[in-house]
């Protein structure tokens, strides 16, 4: 893997200290610049372009939201996307969520996880994928189920940035359809039932759980039960 460059936006000097640091432990992370404020923070993106940006969204200027806004402004009038958006904070309250992801977040990390899932967080975000932390993982699955259930267009509602399944998936879906145990288990892993209480329910060891859902995410092409869920919900594999 080439080396993933990194813009920090944290106002929080022992934070945003304690992130660089851990960071740089890993030789495929480079921190090429870091601001305290949004307006250092957004000059800083338009000029830098790194792979990733990480985002507080508890800026004392404006919130790491607006400049998240900005930030996608400024990149849709040069016709670049090349930048990845981590938005890190405390808050998971359902609208800061929610307009987070409609500013044009590509992933949500809580700041009182590991730096071991932010680091995952970050390869999973460089390599175009969303990384949504469990702790708001229902926010946004029940957000993209209200939307395929009332069916509105993409003007009269916030969109969560995650994609529907794209042809390639699909393609893998037709060859290798999903069976009727793993629909099963799918639709518990959209309910929000762990393995374990996945097991209880269909009377079947944890093995044979994680065995299956290894499929269905194989399948999905997906790289967590979160991403198979959205997929699953955007599809209409799951009502």
């Amino acid at each position: 893997m080439s080396e993933i460059s990194i813009v920090l936006i944290e106002d929080h000097d022992l934070t945003r200290m304690g992130i660089k640091a851990a960071l740089q432990t890993n030789p495929d992370l480079r921190i090429i610049g870091e601001a305290a404020n949004a307006t250092r923070g957004l000059k800083m993106l338009e000029t830098m372009k790194p792979d990733v940006a990480l985002i507080d969204i508890g800026l004392p200027d404006t919130d790491g939201i607006e400049l998240t806004r900005k930030f996608r402004e400024f990149q849709s009038s040069r016709g670049d996307t090349s930048t990845k958006i981590l938005v890190l904070t405390m808050n998971h309250t359902n609208d800061t969520v929610l307009a987070a992801f409609a500013a044009g977040a590509d992933s949500y990390y809580m700041k009182d996880t590991s730096i071991d899932k932010l680091t995952e967080a970050i390869y999973a975000t460089y390599s175009g994928n969303s990384w949504i932390d469990p702790a708001i993982a229902n926010i946004v699955l029940n957000q993209i189920r209200d939307e395929t259930s009332e069916n509105k267009s993409s003007a009269q509602s916030k969109t969560v940035k995650i994609g529907a399944l794209a042809s390639e998936y699909e393609q893998v879906l037709e060859t290798y359809p999903l069976t009727q145990r793993e629909l099963e288990i799918l639709e518990l892993i959209v309910a929000g039932h762990s393995n374990g209480e996945i097991a209880e329910k269909l009377y079947i060891t944890v093995g044979t759980v994680k065995t299956h859902v290894r499929n269905i995410l194989n399948k999905l092409c997906a790289d967590d039960r979160t991403q198979a869920a959205v997929r699953a919900l955007r599809s209409g594999l799951v009502a």
